[in-house]
């Protein structure tokens, strides 16, 4: 989510852009029609360093601009109209309804601003000793198996981390658990300047920073 001084820059903007109409220039973004899209339950603005008061005030609606929005929000779960059996539609609308009301903040209500969430048990893996071959032996079961079966859907399975670190390491636990001979490809460490003469920030990207990157 961008900070509201993004919105109110371009708010003033088109607001000198249509001076010349008439009454134009008193009207939010200058009479244009702008639609936002975005979800609060989701990333907040980052601030470096700033406290919980200064994140929540960076958001749009503590802007003087959402007094003049109108908020429409997006009711039907589409994942519930692909079809697929009554009882897998009802386990996605169950935990649909939790995740929506741990972001609401409707949970274990009455509080104080904090609560403890209670993980239901069939969302938990609680017993292991290594939690990255746990975590991928529930979610891809007889992966040695069935890797290399077209029916064995991949696609429909996927392992969330909050850092590029740890998927590192799944990536390369898997990796290390599929049978065959590893190929290693090595990375660039220098850039191509031909199509760059007139760009000196190149000049001071080093080696030792392209071999720094960590991409997806």
């Amino acid at each position: 989510m961008a900070n509201k001084f993004c919105f109110e820059a371009l708010e003033k903007s088109l607001k000198d852009i249509m001076s010349g109409t008439t009454h134009a220039s008193e009207k939010v973004f200058g009479g244009k029609v702008v639609v936002f899209g975005g979800d609060f339950r989701q990333i907040l603005p980052v601030i470096p360093r700033g406290t919980r008061s200064d994140i929540i005030h960076a958001t749009i609606n503590a802007s003087y601009i959402w007094d003049h929005c109108k908020v429409l929000r997006l009711t039907k779960n589409m994942r519930l109209q692909t079809g697929g059996t009554t009882s897998n539609a009802d386990d996605i609308r169950r935990f649909s309804e939790w995740i929506l009301n741990i972001g609401d903040g409707t949970m274990c209500e009455p509080n104080d601003g904090y609560a403890d969430i209670c993980i239901p048990e069939e969302f938990l893996i609680s017993n292991f000793s290594d939690p990255i071959k746990a975590i991928v032996e529930d979610t891809y079961p007889g992966l040695i198996h069935n890797y290399l079966d077209s029916n064995y859907d991949l696609q429909s399975r996927a392992i969330l981390a909050s850092t590029i670190e740890v998927v590192d390491d799944i990536n390369q636990y898997i990796t290390n658990l599929l049978p065959g001979e590893e190929k290693e490809y090595f990375s660039s460490d220098s850039i191509d300047k031909s199509d760059a003469t007139n760009f000196d920030a190149y000049e001071h990207v080093t080696p030792e920073f392209l071999n720094a990157l960590k991409t997806s």
